[in-house]
This record gives structure tokens, C-alpha cells and sequence, in this order.
């Protein structure tokens, strides 16, 4: 079952995702969505067929055989996740169902209250639990959502979803690295001199300024999307391939990541941002959020990582910059730039590897000029994210889902520096790389890569 039935993220995601499951012959049971909206069956049978056709670009695009398997599957419960009548009917409807799995589409606020229905009613039993990002708001109420899920789940059946670990893009980070020799020898702090990641988005909250308000650049990707994708980046290599041994190489990454402090981060908001339906006219929330962290290993011990999100920007892409250290003798007498080696990752809307590198100019002269090697060109496909990661929860794989202690430690890295008076805001322009304080940030180190 799914909590949150009627909500946007079941329209945008969620009902794609099942109809993928079905066309797959991976999913052959009642879906059960639960929602306080006021409707009924066909209601939701309805908005599950305008989700699947806008997911395909308009009507006529729909697998017809696989959506009418979906809607056989569809059964729709409407209540109070407050009151205790609603998980009875809860509990009914999954008849001698034997491990059920709740999925809680829902904002977090509302998390431990399904949690405990769901638990009292005795929908628990054998039972697995999605929940999604942001696990909590900061590091306590993380904390107390995870007591309240063990007080009735181990952590093998406790699914913390964030969707980006499910991208294809983030998948190839892991096999980038571990599937190819020459990489890990200079994957260290001696030959790497700086990392950067980017996040950038050219469209603004889209009409979500309400949930916004209550999130931020900071809880909405930084610590969660970007600290995993850090973790990808810069874990030791797994000793077995299990899901466990490479979730476990994750958290070992993130807990070593220094926490951030005030000298660390930039926050900005957009001009315009306060315009939006839902923002207070006074909001101090962040919707640009740069920050320098430093990660305490032998490996890269001395190394900044730089990473910076926003909305309103010049363009949506999203990437990786490695940085290579120059050779310790330049013999050519040449002045050349720090970034001439590189590897960069773009991890969406399409994906590229390129490798930056400096060669020689035809001519007479030892003269170079800088060139990237393009070592991947495609568009992103195969199956969503929310396809392949509810596919994963059915199966009970939790490789692509997030630990108690990783989720633990990804607040304590942002804990001091979450809220409106933890540090300054600076307001930037639409269309702009945000507030010039973040170059600042970085020129000890020199620009930020700019995504082409």
C-alpha cells in the first residue's frame, strides 16, 4: 500500500513506477492507496490514468494491456491517518497478506503517526516500511523517527528512499570507479587536488512554495542527494559485493566528513522567490545553498569538496568536476591552467565522461592547449528511479537505500548550519550562477566549473 495516493509525488512518479512494474511482470498484487481526500475508487483510477499518459507525453502513448492490470490491482481506502478507524480498514483490506509493504508518500511531520497506526492496528507484522526523504528535519528528529521505526521494524526492513540513489547516472559513479584499474591509483589526496559537484536547476519551486518553505536547498538536496553522491565519489571500494558492504562503505565515507560551520556555507534565494505562492514575504529560506567540506581520511586528508545547488540558475545540470594536481615540474616553461587535467562526470539530463587534457599545438614550438576526451556520450534510460528502487523494496534489496547511521551522520555534517539564523542569506539574480559570496568561497582554490 501507499500512503499519499492523491499527493504530487504519486502523480509525477509514483503511478509511472507501478505501470513500469507491471509491463515488467514484477508487480501481481493489490496496490492500496490510502489518502484524506475525500475520494473514491474511481477517482483514484482516474488520476492514475492522467498520470501514466502525462508520464508517456499525452494520450495514445499508454501501454493499454499493462494500465488495465494496474487498475485491476488498485484499491483505494480513504481516511484520517489520525484516526485508529482508518488503520482497521487498513488492516481488512490486507486480508492474509504475508509481508506487506507500506510505502509513506507523505511529509515527514506525518511519518511516526502512520508508523504507530500502522503498528497498532497490526499491519506491521512481517511487514516492510518505505519512507522518504528528508528522513527528519535535523539530526534530533531524525534520531526520534528512527527509535519510533525500531520500537516495530529491524533496520533490514526500514527503507529511507532517496530517489537519486536510484539514477543511472549515480549508479555508474560506483562502476566508474571500481570497474576500471586506472582510476583508483590516483584517486587520493596526492593527486587529486579538488573536487566539485553541481547541482544546478534553471526553474524556480514550481508552485511548491509551501513544502519548500519547510525545506531549503539544504534539507531538500544537500543533505541527502549530494552528501550520497559525495559518498559515491570518495568510498573505499566495497570488500565483497553485497548490499550491505557497500551501503556499509557509504556510511563509514559520510561519517567522516567534517561538519559544516558558518565559514563553510553561502545560502542565497532567488529574487522573485518571495513572490511565489506559499512564501512568507519575509522568507529567510535558502533556494542556493553553496558549501566547502572537508573529509577526515588518510585518502583525502588536505582535499576541499565543493558543492553547490540552487534554483533559478542558468541551466538544469547536474555534474561532477575531479581535479587533478598539475605534474611537480612544469618543463615547458608555459603558464598553464590549474584544470587542465579533469575528469568530468555529467550525471543528468544526459550523461558524459570527459577527460580533460593538455596536448601539444602542431607547430615547431613545445606549446600545449587544453582538450577533453569525451569517453561517454547517451541519453538517460532504462527504468525511473522510483521503478528500479520500489522494484529493489518488493525483493527486500537494500543496497540503494540509505542506513540509520548514514542518514545519522549526513545531519550531523548540516546540523549547524540548518535554519534561518544559523547563517547570512544573499539574495541573487534568476539566471545567474547565485550570490557572488560563493565565489569567494571557493577562489582559495580557484572558480567553479561552470556545467556546459
Amino acid at each position: 500500500m501507499f500512503f499519499g495516493a492523491t499527493g504530487d509525488l504519486a502523480y509525477k512518479e509514483v503511478f509511472p513506477a507501478l505501470l513500469g512494474l507491471v509491463q515488467r511482470n514484477r508487480l501481481d498484487v493489490p496496490v492500496i492507496g490510502v489518502a484524506r481526500s475525500g475520494w473514491d475508487l474511481a477517482q483514484l483510477r482516474r488520476r492514475a490514468r492522467e498520470s501514466v499518459e502525462h508520464d508517456a507525453g499525452g494520450k495514445g502513448k499508454v501501454d493499454e494491456e499493462a494500465f488495465a492490470r494496474l487498475s485491476e490491482l488498485l484499491r483505494y481506502i480513504d481516511g484520517d491517518y489520525k484516526e485508529a478507524s482508518t488503520f482497521r480498514r487498513l488492516r481488512k483490506e490486507l486480508g492474509d497478506a504475508r509481508r506487506p509493504l507500506h510505502y509513506l508518500a507523505i511529509p515527514p511531520s506525518m511519518f511516526a503517526t502512520v508508523t504507530e497506526g500502522l503498528a497498532a492496528a497490526g499491519c506491521l507484522d512481517a511487514a516492510r516500511v518505505i519512507v522518504e526523504k528528508p528522513f527528519g528535519r535535523d539530526l534530533a528528529s531524525a534520531r526520534e523517527l528512527n527509535q519510533i521505526l525500531h520500537r516495530h521494524l529491524p533496520e533490514d526492513r526500514i527503507f529511507r528512499m532517496d530517489h537519486f540513489l536510484g539514477k543511472e547516472p549515480i549508479q555508474n559513479i560506483l562502476y566508474l570507479r571500481f570497474a576500471n584499474a586506472l582510476l583508483e591509483p590516483i584517486w587520493n589526496a596526492r593527486y587529486v587536488r579538488q573536487m566539485q559537484i553541481t547541482m544546478a536547476e534553471d526553474f524556480g519551486v514550481k508552485g511548491r512554495g509551501a513544502f519548500y518553505e519547510e525545506a531549503g536547498a539544504i534539507r531538500d538536496v544537500l543533505q541527502n542527494h549530494l552528501l550520497q553522491v559525495l559518498a559515491l565519489l570518495a568510498m573505499d571500494a566495497p570488500a565483497v559485493h553485497t548490499p550491505d558492504a557497500t551501503r556499509q562503505e557509504r556510511s563509514r565515507l559520510i561519517e567522516a566528513i567534517r561538519p559544516l560551520d558558518r565559514s563553510s556555507v553561502v545560502r542565497g534565494q532567488f529574487r522573485g522567490y518571495r513572490d511565489e505562492p506559499g512564501v512568507a514575504a519575509d522568507s529567510a529560506v535558502e533556494t542556493y545553498v553553496a558549501a566547502r567540506l572537508a573529509i577526515d581520511t588518510w585518502r583525502w586528508a588536505g582535499v576541499p569538496f565543493y558543492i553547490r545547488a540552487g534554483k533559478r540558475l542558468p541551466v538544469t545540470d547536474t555534474e561532477v568536476l575531479v581535479e587533478f594536481r598539475r605534474p611537480p615540474l612544469e618543463l615547458f616553461g608555459e603558464l598553464i591552467p590549474a584544470r587542465s587535467n579533469h575528469l568530468r562526470l555529467h550525471l543528468g539530463p544526459d550523461v558524459r565522461i570527459e577527460l580533460g587534457m593538455r596536448v601539444k599545438v602542431p607547430g615547431d614550438q613545445l606549446i600545449g592547449e587544453d582538450v577533453e576526451l569525451e569517453a561517454a556520450n547517451f541519453a538517460v534510460g532504462g527504468r525511473s528511479p522510483y521503478e528500479r528502487l520500489l522494484g529493489d523494496a518488493m525483493r527486500g534489496d537494500t543496497d540503494l537505500f540509505a542506513r540509520q547511521d548514514a542518514v545519522e551522520a549526513e545531519w550531523r555534517v548540516v546540523d549547524p548550519v540548518v535554519g534561518d539564523d544559523a547563517t547570512p542569506l544573499y539574495e541573487y539574480d534568476p539566471g545567474t550562477w547565485g550570490p557572488e559570496e560563493a565565489d569567494q568561497l571557493i577562489a582559495g582554490d580557484g572558480t567553479w566549473s561552470v556545467p556546459s
